[in-house]
């Protein structure tokens, strides 16, 4: 596991925690430029799916966020899904995307 800067273990300990909580196939926070928090778990409905990374950034987004520092998504997948990463793409070209496995080991870094 890489070094993380402590707002980076927030965010995946958010998500993970996010995850858990409901039991969802993914958990995922990001946190924007002013500094604050977005956490959000897998969306599958009928009319409505959503990763969980798209989520959080779209909660954020709803909140006033004009960009990300960072995200992090909690997995049992071996990738992060290409919608979730063009969702945090859409705000910043340059937040590191965290993906971490269940236990919230980060297992890569996407820049």
């Amino acid at each position: 596991m890489p070094d993380l800067d402590p707002e980076d273990e927030k965010i995946v300990i958010l998500a993970r925690s996010t995850r858990a909580r409901i039991q969802a196939a993914e958990g995922a926070a990001v946190r924007d430029t002013d500094g604050r928090t977005y956490a959000a778990a897998t969306v599958d409905l009928p009319s409505l799916q959503l990763t969980a990374l798209q989520a959080a950034v779209a909660a954020a987004v709803s909140s006033g966020a004009e960009g990300l520092e960072a995200a992090a998504v909690v997995t049992a997948e071996p990738l992060v899904a290409e919608a979730s990463v063009h969702a945090v793409r859409d705000l910043t070209s340059d937040a590191p995307v965290l993906r971490a496995d269940v236990a919230g080991d980060v297992q890569e870094i996407l820049r």
